[in-house]
């Protein structure tokens, strides 16, 4: 499958909170001080530290880390609410920094939505008029914008809502209508700043699916900020994990599960269930050999739980597998199995043995 060609690049961005920002980020620099050592020395938090990453255009790109990890100081660059203290941000090969106010404003009005946290609704108007704000704040006639604000709440499940006003839906529901909204921007890039962590664990999940199902079919350019590693490689196309302002690994999902580059990736990933989340695909044989006898056929998006389910306890079961019909590779239980098993937990118990 060919590469998605990078919409937005971020390039050696750095974001020092402090009187004197500049001064600090020259320490930073020069003697690499890091987060700690900074605000010990001189009392200025290095939120971002050197953050290089890429959005690819049709993808959701998940930027994820616990709290003071710096995701949501670096989703409100990319849009400017909040400035860098350097660095480059580039949408389609276009300076982001290099924008007038006025050319800033249409940026965030056109090309990029964004839902928030705490749903962002402005309480004194109708869901319809929420769900078509960023049209009317565009200058749009309500006449021109009601039928495409309608249409997006019919998407998100509040089709019979349109009437109602914010304090009448419940937080599940508000949150459709911030997602109605920003899909009714019609902007190419959506912008979601913990989008769904302030929802009961059901409605997050529906809310994950209804994105997930949204975005086969609309193919946006996501930037998703979550504190979740379960949400992230739910959702996450590209994944971007975050310690103390840097970027500790990035990359596809399924490829940082299996190959963590850090031991704080490695504590981070250990207590994920590796048979729900990772794919045939990242696991399978792709050589030429012939298919064994009796062989299952699989899909090579199914997940590890549902080789696991097929198999019927079967130590010695095989598997074809294949992709819109056709055979991409094999897949034994062996290497399912090996792939259950970190590499660092295996590791780790050998030389608890050893001991």
């Amino acid at each position: 499958m060919a590469k998605k060609r990078t919409l937005l690049e971020i390039k050696h961005l750095y974001k020092i909170f402090g009187p004197e920002p500049e001064a600090a980020l020259e320490r930073v620099r020069a003697e690499g001080l890091g987060k700690s050592e900074l605000m010990e020395q001189t009392n200025h938090v290095l939120a971002l530290n050197d953050i290089n990453t890429e959005v690819r255009e049709g993808e959701i790109t998940v930027m994820m880390g616990l709290s003071g990890s710096g995701k949501s100081t670096l989703i409100r660059h990319l849009n400017r609410l909040i400035e860098p203290t350097a660095g480059e941000i580039l949408l389609d090969g276009e300076d982001v920094l290099a924008l007038s106010q006025e050319q800033l404003r249409r940026m965030r009005r056109e090309r990029m939505s964004m839902v928030f946290q705490n749903f962002a609704l402005l309480p004194h108007r109708t869901v319809l008029d929420n769900a078509g704000m960023a049209a009317a704040t565009r200058g749009d006639k309500r006449a021109d914008y009601e039928k495409d604000a309608r249409k997006w709440l019919d998407r998100v499940g509040l089709g019979g809502n349109a009437d109602q006003y914010p304090h009448e839906l419940s937080g599940g529901m508000q949150q459709r209508v911030g997602l109605a909204r920003a899909l009714a921007s019609n902007s190419p890039i959506m912008l979601m700043d913990e989008a769904f962590s302030a929802l009961d664990p059901l409605i997050r999940t529906d809310m994950q699916d209804l994105l997930l199902e949204l975005q086969s079919e609309l193919q946006k350019t996501v930037v998703f900020i979550s504190h979740d590693l379960d949400e992230a490689l739910k959702l996450a196309d590209h994944l971007v994990i975050l310690k103390d302002g840097f970027v500790v690994q990035q990359g596809e999902p399924q490829h940082i599960l299996l190959e963590p580059e850090d031991d704080y990736i490695v504590d981070f990933v250990s207590d994920i269930n590796r048979a729900r989340v990772l794919r045939v695909r990242s696991v399978m044989n792709e050589s030429g050999d012939p298919v064994a006898e009796g062989a299952v056929e699989v899909d090579h998006d199914d997940t590890l739980e549902s080789v696991l389910s097929k198999s019927d306890g079967a130590m010695e079961a095989r598997f074809v597998v294949t992709r819109d019909g056709v055979r991409v590779g094999t897949l034994d239980m062996a290497e399912v199995l090996k792939a259950l098993v970190p590499a660092a937990a295996s590791e780790s118990g050998m030389r608890t043995q050893a001991t």
